[in-house]
């Protein structure tokens, strides 16, 4: 079987769960930012049927999406060089995903950290859209023919699981059809963790406001939430190594690193020996120059959703034009008989 060359493309997606939030800005906003500066085909993704795998309020998950393309724009993907879709306007993602389930196997589905996490003790109440999602998510990728997937630490183990779909289905009919997609998983803030609690993922559902800043918040409050950040009481280190044991620290160094764009080595050998008096305002500083001009235009998009609207729906029109064939290809590997209009 000769080995298949595919152009490289990528992928990636949000749930539009609300309230995005500085991690969704630096572990996945900037860096597909970043991508789309590489002039490489890039498809990004409101995951709105990812979203509910549990329920959502109907109101609030229409919001959501838009707010999340408000987002995505104003983090600066340009929609005519990008790719902005949402993903229940692209059916090819839920027909894949439906072939997909046939080809994972129940013991894969069982091993996702996630899906342990998330339905925990309660996992017979659980939707079986919660347990079967890491096969749509490799549909959303593979249906693409997405090369990379630019995700998280946490997202890894579904991407390990996406190349495992994609390498069974290639092995069961004999072809080279879809590829082993590559997660990127790079920068110095992959994983931004909570400025209540250094051992915690930043999120949106801690109780507290303190413990993230939004991309809604302007800047005196992105400020105050930086003042009153969790530290420790010695002064910032000039080695790496000096951030060990010390998740507050580690987590706002980190966070400066990557709003700077500099490498946590080049942020230390800067602000070692400073006390956080010190390093605070300067993140502070920085925090405001890199997210007010992002929740200016957030709100200003949010003022004219008609034009979010028009903007998803031709994302949808260009993201069909690349999943339409391919699916179409895929039944007739798989020997279903596609419909004309596929």
């Amino acid at each position: 079987m000769t080995e298949t060359t595919f152009t490289p493309r990528v992928f990636s997606g949000i749930q539009p769960s609300g309230n995005l939030h500085l991690g969704n800005y630096l572990g996945a906003l900037k860096r597909f930012v970043d991508w789309q500066a590489k002039d490489v085909e890039s498809i990004y993704c409101m995951v709105d049927m990812h979203a509910i795998t549990v329920w959502q309020d109907p109101a609030d998950l229409k919001k959501s999406t838009r707010e999340l393309c408000a987002g995505f724009i104003a983090a600066g993907l340009d929609p005519e060089q990008s790719i902005l879709i949402n993903q229940s306007q692209v059916p090819e993602h839920a027909q894949l995903a439906w072939i997909f389930n046939c080809v994972a196997r129940m013991g894969w589905m069982q091993r996702m950290t996630q899906w342990k996490d998330k339905a925990g003790k309660n996992a017979q109440n659980a939707s079986l859209g919660l347990f079967a999602y890491p096969a749509l998510m490799a549909a959303d990728i593979l249906v693409y023919h997405a090369t990379h997937v630019p995700v998280g630490e946490d997202q890894k183990q579904h991407l390990e699981l996406t190349r495992d779909i994609a390498a069974k289905f290639n092995h069961d009919y004999g072809v080279d059809f879809f590829p082993l997609t590559e997660p990127v998983i790079e920068g110095a803030a992959t994983r931004v963790m909570s400025l209540r609690d250094g051992s915690k993922k930043m999120s949106k559902s801690d109780a507290s406001d303190a413990s993230r800043i939004n991309l809604t918040d302007d800047a005196d409050t992105i400020a105050k939430k930086i003042r009153k950040a969790k530290t420790d009481p010695d002064a910032l280190p000039s080695e790496v190594e000096g951030l060990d044991g010390r998740p507050e620290a580690r987590n706002l160094v980190n966070i400066y690193a990557a709003m700077a764009e500099q490498s946590v080595e080049q942020v230390l050998a800067d602000v070692g020996g400073k006390a956080f008096s010190e390093f605070k305002p300067m993140l502070a500083d920085l925090s405001v120059a890199k997210m007010s001009p992002i929740t200016t235009e957030m709100a200003r998009l949010m003022q004219h959703q008609d034009e979010i609207d028009k903007i998803l729906a031709r994302g949808s029109e260009r993201a069909r034009e690349i999943t339409a064939p391919i699916l179409r290809k895929t039944y007739d590997i798989v020997g279903m008989v596609a419909p004309v209009t596929l």
